[in-house]
């Protein structure tokens, strides 16, 4: 088939079989690119069912992106609690007001122009160019990936083949309906072109789709071996001050968790377990420290974690040296307020089990 003829083929069993999802227009209604750039925000490495709440949620509270850019920052933290990759939410509030502030509330129409806001990717550029506003832009996701690499029987592995797999999406997006083209190839890719058992007999691509025709397509896109992770470990401090408040304080803006809420913790590195002296010097302060049974566990994208947890507790007799800490003191039941990371509620669950 010709990539003409795949496109038309392709729009043709969109309007038949697409999806209904919060954020895309009904057809013959025009997309709105609030709506459009917050989902594929929301989407990376995430799923729809996951998303769908969060995007309500979010619409709710901050129904325009000069709502979302007036927004403190803390709250947008908290709303994104559990769709984790937390650097999202930070680039999420800055390029709203970057939309705000510097495009009057209007988000750019083209690619090169959306690369330049915080937090936009090549994917996110081409999505919503092409879904918000009608541009001719290759949208490639892993849905598309998967696509591409079985009707061309694409065998070399994953990531470093996603150039030659972007170039061939090229070749089929079509000049006509482009937004609709994306969105059909990643309703394709998420229905039909699934990873295990594809359904072939359902796809518009069928009879062209070369791994398919050699019987590999469930083998395909292949990746490559995935280095073992390592491993780093450190220690959390559990403080309660005498009125039963926990100690939390905010991460530094730079690095993983940047900006959220953490229960005080060392430093995570590659190294056995430490001990409470090894690492007593990184307590917020000095109090009368004791290691409680267990640990946390929490894997990252490119690491696990393994915190150990000491505790401490200032009673009424035991001075004022609790002052000294650098923080927030958070009553136990209003934790739940605050914008704090999976990998520390995990440890807020394992303290309150343990003390």
């Amino acid at each position: 088939m010709e990539p003409a003829e795949l496109a038309r083929s392709m729009l043709g069993w969109y309007d038949k079989h697409r999806r209904v999802l919060p954020w895309r227009a009904l057809p013959g209604k025009t997309a709105d690119p609030y709506r459009v750039w917050l989902s594929e925000i929301m989407l990376q490495q995430t799923t729809v069912a996951t998303v769908g709440p969060y995007f309500e949620e979010f619409l709710r509270r901050w129904p325009t992106v000069a709502d979302l850019a007036a927004a403190d920052l803390d709250a947008v933290l908290h709303a994104w609690a559990g769709l984790g990759y937390y650097a999202r939410a930070r680039n999420l509030h800055k390029c709203a007001k970057t939309v705000a502030e510097q495009h009057g509330g209007v988000f750019p129409d083209n690619e090169e122009q959306l690369r330049q806001l915080p937090g936009i990717g090549a994917y996110t550029a081409a999505a919503v160019a092409a879904i918000a506003f009608d541009r001719r832009a290759t949208v490639l996701d892993g849905n598309v990936e998967r696509v591409m690499s079985r009707l061309f029987a694409v065998d070399e592995p994953l990531p470093g083949v996603k150039p030659k797999l972007r170039a061939l999406a090229d070749t089929i997006t079509p000049d006509r309906r482009p937004g609709d083209y994306a969105q059909a190839v990643m309703d394709l890719g998420a229905t039909v072109c699934i990873p295990r058992r594809p359904r072939c007999g359902q796809c518009p691509w069928h009879d062209a789709c070369a791994a398919r025709a050699a019987g590999i397509a469930e083998t395909l896109p292949r990746k490559a071996a995935k280095a073992e992770k390592p491993i780093r470990r450190g220690m959390a401090f559990w403080l309660i001050n005498p009125e039963g408040s926990v100690l939390l304080r905010r991460r530094p803006e730079s690095g993983l968790l940047g900006g959220m809420i953490e229960v005080p913790s060392s430093d995570w590195l590659e190294r056995a377990a430490p001990g409470l002296g090894a690492v007593q010097e990184q307590a917020p302060v000095e109090a009368a420290w004791r290691m409680l049974p267990g640990q946390v566990r929490h894997t990252f994208t490119h690491f696990h974690l393994e915190l150990g947890l000491a505790a401490a507790r200032f009673g009424p007799k035991d001075g004022d040296g609790w002052k000294r800490a650098e923080g927030i003191w958070v009553p136990v039941d209003r934790l739940s307020e605050h914008a704090i990371p999976t990998v520390m509620r995990k440890v807020v669950r394992h303290a309150l089990g343990s003390v």
